[in-house]
């Protein structure tokens, strides 16, 4: 007797699985989100692996509504949503670390090289043997990449004006290095 009742119920779960519908809401949600995500400069920069996590979701929600898998769909596309909102938020904290760090380097930087433009110009008085035009051409070099690291931070380009500080912090260390070499050779 009971035999008889299992081609009744697998016509009515064939019925119901083939009147399954997919998630539209959420899948437009989750293409919505990944679409913000990838269009925020921050979450580009700065959480590349969030919102690479968001478009391997997204992929992943597309095949398995394609194979008409919807709850697997619906999983990948909360997940979509997820990633793009994390990438999003990860984006601005660290564009907002990034724009504090520039702007702590930039602060300081100016006064760095008037001291070494004194060191500079003290060596020159004591007459101690340097390149005195090499150097005051670095110097001039260092505070015109300073003006073009203070660009780059009005513009928002927080890791390019950090970069650019990193190279004149670096170049005012080897010119002090050869003011200090040039001392201790006198002595």
């Amino acid at each position: 007797m009971k035999l008889r009742y299992i081609p009744v119920f697998c016509l009515i779960l064939a019925l119901l699985v083939a009147c399954a519908k997919p998630p539209l809401a959420e899948m437009e949600s989750a293409r919505e989100a990944v679409f913000r995500a990838e269009n925020d400069a921050n979450a580009a920069q700065f959480a590349a692996s969030s919102l690479a996590r968001a478009r391997d979701a997204l992929k992943l929600m597309e095949s398995e509504a394609d194979s008409k898998r919807y709850d697997a769909a619906k999983s990948h596309a909360l997940e979509a949503i997820a990633a793009a909102e994390k990438a999003i938020t990860d984006g601005q904290a660290a564009g907002s670390r990034a724009r504090d760090e520039a702007a702590s380097m930039l602060s300081t930087l100016r006064p760095e090289i008037e001291d070494t433009s004194r060191n500079v110009n003290g060596a020159r008085y004591s007459q101690l043997d340097l390149d005195y035009d090499q150097l005051d051409s670095e110097i001039s070099k260092a505070y015109d990449t300073t003006d073009r690291a203070e660009n780059d931070q009005a513009q928002g380009r927080y890791q390019d004006a950090i970069d650019k500080a990193m190279e004149v912090r670096s170049d005012l260390y080897g010119i002090n290095q050869r003011v200090s070499g040039a001392v201790t050779r006198r002595k």
